[in-house]
């Protein structure tokens, strides 16, 4: 591979010619880079799922039309992940004029000091080359933003040292859009942006100039701007301006995953699960199932408020936590083996009530006992999903009969086997969750936990933290009904060890 040019004449009899290149914008180059990666059937925003049906295509075709965009969604919906992953489409590096502060064209400069110098220099002009990951810049809006920040302000310092008038544009301090030139630039939250600075972003966007003290100064900027936001206020009743929302081409919808097997497939790609110690880790696809359903039924629930939504991080701590909790029983019990079992659920409560937001109901009840009820809500719908027709009379009769089972908080997995296999009938059932005889102890053991939870969540038999699963012959509740509040009483923070 022959050397990059390092002066302007190397660059124009190389093959970044002025023909070829000295009009292609930052769009324009998405743009081919894009249709490049798609006849060759790559993937175009790697790690982001879910989406290659909905958003994907609205996105690709935004880039297509070389709109400037912004991303509408609720939190962790991948917003600033697929931000970031636009560099994917730039070229691996372009020429810029050597020590520009808004990396010049070198074709077709725009600040003073480039022009001057090309006048002056002309094919001797130095070269520097500017790589992919520096031409994105990320700005949080924030109401505190100011115009300087954003655009530039003029430098006293700066004028004082040359002995220029402040009017002069080689006094500009640049701020991070111009900064930003020949890339993209992002700015999450846009709606917290100040009036005043939406507006000097449109006449940016539109007419590519913008007063800084009072001096007009003409910056016809190559970017691409995209912009992340709340539906909630990006509404003619929120926070942003008309003429701004007007000069942004497309407008997409994020959304969270549409069917459980999105979510646990981004929830599995996403958590830390590969724990760095000598011990076999197994997370039973229940477990996975039952900390996404857990989400899906926050979402649904009238007493978490729609409009902050919620995360897809909280499957994705939440399974952290569970088997952060299996991690721990392992190493107090001294197993060789580190089994997820539903009860660690519960000790991931945690990672549940710092990323919902209640209504009123829900304050009034409380997070932890919304969370609680979730995820017995979730434990019985997938309970439901893997024996929807099963007969447990046997397993329930044993509790009726006065039956009652509590493990201590440190058991090992042996001792939890042992005592679960006196419950008649129950280990008949495992072979619905791909577990045999055949299968480590620790696994049988959290495969019929589930079970005994399962018809807990269903209200078939009943639970204390005092008595562990027993059997209240004076009120078996209906158990077809498993969101109503459990009649066995608070969790434990560990039944089975």
């Amino acid at each position: 591979m022959s050397p990059l040019p390092k002066t302007l004449g190397e660059l124009r009899s190389s093959q970044w010619s002025e023909e070829k290149f000295a009009k292609r914008g930052v769009r324009q180059e998405i743009r081919e880079n894009l249709l490049a990666k798609m006849e060759k059937g790559e993937p175009l925003f790697p790690g982001v799922q879910g989406y290659e049906d909905t958003v994907v295509p609205q996105i690709v075709n935004a880039l297509l039309s070389r709109h400037h965009f912004i991303l509408l969604g609720l939190r962790g919906q991948a917003k600033s992940r697929i931000l970031r992953d636009l560099v994917g489409f730039l070229d691996p590096q372009v020429p810029y004029v050597a020590g520009c502060e808004i990396n010049d064209n070198p074709y077709a400069p725009l600040c003073r000091a480039c022009r001057d110098r090309l006048a002056t220099e002309g094919d001797a002009t130095p070269i520097a080359w500017l790589a992919r990951d520096r031409r994105y810049v990320e700005k949080l809006a924030t109401p505190d933003v100011t115009i300087a920040d954003m655009i530039g302000d003029v430098d006293p310092i700066k004028a004082a040292r040359a002995g220029r008038n402040l009017s002069d544009e080689l006094t500009i301090h640049y701020g991070l859009l111009p900064r930003a030139n020949r890339g993209v630039f992002a700015i999450n939250e846009l709606p917290d942006l100040a009036g005043k600075i939406q507006v000097g972003l449109f006449n940016i966007m539109q007419e590519g100039d913008v007063q800084i003290k009072g001096y007009p100064v003409r910056l016809a900027l190559d970017v691409l701007l995209v912009f992340t936001a709340n539906p909630e206020d990006y509404t003619a009743r929120g926070k942003i301006v008309t003429p701004l929302k007007d000069r942004i081409g497309s407008e997409i919808r994020t959304h969270y995953p549409s069917t459980l097997a999105e979510g646990i497939s981004i929830t599995e790609q996403e958590a830390w699960t590969e724990r760095d110690n000598k011990r076999r880790v197994v997370i039973p696809s229940y477990v996975r199932e039952i900390v996404e359903e857990t989400a899906f039924q926050a979402r649904d629930d009238k007493r978490v408020d729609k409009r902050s939504g919620v995360s897809q991080r909280m499957p994705i701590s939440t399974l952290e936590n569970v088997l952060s909790s299996a991690e721990q029983r392992a190493a107090r019990a001294r197993d060789s083996v580190i089994v997820a079992h539903v009860s660690d659920i519960y000790s991931a409560l945690p990672a549940i009530t710092g990323k919902i937001e209640l209504e009123y109901e829900g304050e009034v009840r409380g997070a932890e006992n919304i969370a609680r009820e979730l995820i017995r809500v979730a434990t019985g719908r997938t309970f439901t999903r893997y024996y929807p027709n099963a007969n447990f009379q046997p397993v329930i009769q044993w509790f009726e009969n006065g039956g009652e089972l509590k493990m201590p908080a440190n058991a090992s997995n042996a001792e939890v086997l042992v005592q679960l296999k006196k419950i008649p009938g129950l280990f008949e059932h495992l072979d619905a969750l791909g577990v045999t005889n055949k299968d480590d102890g620790a696994i049988q053991a959290a495969a019929a936990e589930f079970i005994l939870e399962g018809l807990w969540a269903h209200k078939r038999i009943s639970r204390s933290e005092e008595r562990g699963f027993y059997a209240d012959a004076r009120k078996m509740p209906d158990p077809r009904d498993p969101r109503e509040p459990a009649g066995g009483g608070r969790m434990p923070k560990r039944q089975f060890n």
